[in-house]
């Protein structure tokens, strides 16, 4: 893998003559550009989600597993890197993976808790089509090992029904979201999620409170604001990520309510993200890039995962 060549000198730029040239604020274009990279907000939202389950919520996350996986996320990160080639060791998105696999993950060996950091973390160095990823790195660790056996699962309901905490769950996640520019994903799957639920309700004749007590769910949050939101897998233009969204909503509420298996949120995406390059290849759209520094290294963030 190599960096994009840029053909010929790069012409100079600078203000037009006449014009008073202003310093950049908070220390130039560098520093401002990258306090705005939505990954640093995300680390931060998903470390702090951590703390609150363990401290607040009683979550039995054993301080030896969030070791592991954080561990082996960050150095399969580091081995891709240099198998790869790249120019330089990136933790950020590796630390994602791993803090999102701390939260949803359960197993009783610490071993097989790295094992699914490694499979995460080598999946976006592996799995790609034109660049892209294919699979969301934790749900596609999460969705292998449910298949490999019953030692790693997913609850989702650890994180309880607390209407409260799923709001700041949602706040928060707004916040990633809309810098990282898939806001519409997010809104566009949580609008049918919902309008499926109700709707199979009100067929019911059930209570609406049945409904709504299945949407107050941490996991639910998890899944809508960080990992189907995640701009390298979904698709380019905005009439393919709402499209994409759709899908996933309905592939999530058949796998529950026709098939009658759990963790249907995770098949679904798993499944529609196979979708995905033909939804690029029908509705081309530009390509997602991370704002994190300067020009020249934006030609290296179009070949990093």
């Amino acid at each position: 893998m190599k960096l994009l060549d840029l053909a010929g000198p790069v012409p100079a730029t600078g203000p037009p003559p006449g014009a008073i040239a202003q310093a950049p604020r908070g220390g130039g274009a560098r520093e401002s550009t990258a306090r705005l990279d939505p990954r640093l907000y995300q680390i931060t939202v998903l470390a702090l989600l951590l703390a609150y389950g363990a401290i607040r919520l009683d979550l039995e996350i054993d301080p030896r597993q969030v070791l592991a996986i954080l561990a082996a996320a960050l150095l399969t990160q580091l081995g891709g890197t240099a198998l790869a080639g790249l120019p330089r060791f990136d933790p950020r998105s590796a630390l994602i993976s791993g803090l999102s696999l701390c939260l949803l993950l359960r197993t009783n060996d610490p071993w097989l808790a790295a094992l699914t950091a490694a499979v995460a973390v080598a999946s976006k160095f592996i799995l790609r089509v034109r660049g892209k990823h294919v699979f969301n790195p934790t749900n596609f660790a999460l969705v292998v090992m449910m298949l490999a056996g019953g030692q790693a699962w997913v609850s989702p309901g650890q994180w309880g029904s607390v209407a409260v905490f799923a709001f700041l769950l949602a706040a928060a996640g707004g916040l990633v979201v809309n810098r990282a520019g898939r806001a519409d994903v997010t809104w566009t799957f949580l609008g049918c999620y919902v309008a499926l639920l109700v709707g199979r309700g009100l067929w019911l004749g059930d209570p609406l409170v049945i409904p709504l007590h299945r949407l107050q769910n941490g996991a639910l949050v998890l899944f809508a604001f960080f990992m189907i939101s995640d701009p390298r897998t979904t698709p380019d233009s905005r009439a393919g990520r709402i499209l994409f969204a759709v899908m996933v909503a309905a592939g999530a509420y058949l796998v529950q309510f026709a098939l009658f298996r759990t963790n249907g949120l995770l098949w679904s995406l798993a499944v529609c993200s196979l979708i995905v390059p033909l939804i690029d290849r029908l509705l081309p759209g530009p390509r997602h890039q991370w704002r994190s520094g300067p020009a020249p290294e934006a030609a290296q963030e179009r070949n990093m995962p």
